[in-house]
């Protein structure tokens, strides 16, 4: 599924899917428990007869999602499945996708320009530059691969120095009573103590790197 659109503009949504069931020769049966399946998982009742050029961009790509599937494909390909959509449609689609994806065993390969669409559908991660391959595995092992540092995020009970915070890292941020400090991976659980040990804290988080900042920065050098 990508941006060209499978659907008729000029009837309703069911029609096209009953359309696809004839093309790619679907029981009857079988077609009624996945497309009843898929309309509930998406919420699409409401919708399912209305003309197709009077849906929201929402949707219309979840209409789209079920066109795509009313075969149950073993290999789903994605392109930009939560393009202009709003940060509410955009969850839910990448929730049906997850269980699309457990339910069906199906292989879903994704290309996306938002970053948490790649964090939270998918488990491995392919970079590519120029048609060089950067990187091929775990999400979690980009990070910890090509970014050697995390970063806390302390809020403070009482004033502190600026100069006292950048003994422990690199001080990213710091307005009273809040801060951000950049810290080598491998000390972080160190700093992290000396910091509770120190100095008067109401709260620290320990975060991993942003998944758009590592990319941005090994595109960056790749580039140079």
């Amino acid at each position: 599924m990508g941006q060209k659109n499978q659907l008729w503009w000029d009837i309703p949504a069911i029609e096209s899917f009953n359309l696809n069931k004839e093309i790619y020769d679907v029981p009857e049966k079988r077609y009624r428990e996945v497309v009843d399946e898929l309309v509930g998982l998406l919420d699409l009742k409401n919708v399912l007869h209305q003309q197709v050029r009077r849906l929201s961009l929402g949707e219309r790509m979840k209409c789209e999602l079920v066109a795509a599937l009313v075969y149950t494909p073993k290999v789903l390909f994605l392109d930009e499945p939560t393009l202009g959509l709003d940060v509410v449609m955009q969850k839910k689609i990448r929730e049906f996708i997850k269980t699309y994806n457990k339910k069906y065993g199906a292989t879903v390969i994704l290309t996306s320009h938002y970053m948490d669409d790649v964090e939270e559908i998918c488990d491995r991660i392919i970079m590519i530059d120029h048609g060089k391959l950067m990187f091929d595995g775990a999400i979690g092992k980009l990070a910890e691969t090509y970014a050697n540092y995390k970063t806390l995020v302390i809020i403070f009970n009482s004033p502190v120095e600026r100069n006292d915070l950048e003994r422990l890292g690199d001080v990213q941020e710091f307005e009273y009573p809040r801060a951000v400090i950049r810290v080598r991976r491998e000390k972080t659980s160190s700093i992290a103590a000396e910091l509770l040990q120190k100095f008067d804290i109401d709260d620290v988080n320990i975060n991993e790197p942003e998944l758009e900042d590592i990319i941005r920065m090994l595109f960056t050098k790749g580039s140079a």
